[in-house]
């Protein structure tokens, strides 16, 4: 099973980002999926995360109403389109993947990663 995220890079603020994860390797259709960051000295926090399945989606409230998690079922790819970029957006950013249709944020729930993407917001 293998994730590979890709699309990161630099931006300023207000501007937008898609990132992708392409998944491989096992049925997604029984699995739910994250996006999580990381930046310098915080902990992995949970961004959003849909249900592959049933199509739930849920966002932290840091960035409800800006981010939108997707996914393309004959592309075995998720999405997440940033809008409305901030600074403190800027951090690594993780795929993960839960064998499970039930959607939680927490990042020991998660048990296969991406090697992560770096975004870079400019103030």
């Amino acid at each position: 099973v293998q994730l590979v995220e890709s699309g990161g890079g630099l931006v300023q603020a207000g501007g937008s980002l898609r990132l992708s994860c392409a998944a491989s390797g096992c049925t997604f259709s029984v699995y739910t999926m994250g996006w999580f960051r990381q930046a310098p000295g915080k902990e992995r926090e949970f961004v959003a995360g849909i249900s592959w399945s049933i199509g739930t989606t849920y966002y932290a409230d840091s960035v409800k109403g800006r981010f939108t998690i997707s996914r393309d079922n004959a592309k075995n790819t998720v999405y997440l389109q940033m809008n409305s970029l901030k600074p403190e957006d800027t951090a690594v950013y993780y795929c993960a993947a839960r064998r499970s249709i039930v959607l939680v944020t927490g990042r020991s729930e998660y048990d296969i990663w991406g090697q992560g993407t770096q975004v870079t917001v400019s103030s």
